[in-house]
């Protein structure tokens, strides 16, 4: 049993190259994998084509791989970047639109209550607390 573990460490043969060239190809099989991903996700979140030109997009990707990719790179490449721009724009732009939305209502939150406070302690009357809450909540 030892000497055919020894006999067959002694067989197998794979030199330090080799190794080296089997990383690259997967390291470049990945990358083609993760290129493909975002392109498939460029064609669908474009609002520009029609859903038959994304379907042939996709078809084309898929049947014919590496050269429907490097088409679509050239066709549509330069696109790709300034549509994820105005699409993270767009986020941004809405993220702030919540921000400052959230911190109007915590603001109210806040003035409703300090106006409850004063109303509890005797400082301000019901009517003006109801005008003041009032004025608070707006139209």
């Amino acid at each position: 049993m030892q000497n055919s573990l020894i006999n067959l460490a002694e067989d197998y043969d794979y030199p330090l190259l080799n190794l080296f060239w089997t990383m690259m190809l997967c390291f470049l099989w990945v990358f083609w994998f993760v290129l493909l991903m975002r392109i498939i996700g460029d064609v669908f979140r474009d609002d520009d084509l029609s859903g038959w030109a994304k379907a042939g997009w996709t078809v084309f990707v898929i049947l014919l791989p590496y050269v429907g990719v490097f088409i679509y790179l050239i066709v549509r490449g330069r696109g790709m970047g300034e549509r994820g721009l105005r699409r993270a724009q767009r986020q941004e732009e809405a993220f702030r639109t919540y921000a400052r939305e959230s911190d109007a209502i915590t603001g109210q939150a806040e003035e409703l209550s300090r106006l409850a406070e004063l109303k509890n302690r005797g400082a301000i009357t019901a009517p003006e607390y109801e005008r003041a809450k009032a004025k608070v909540l707006g139209p």
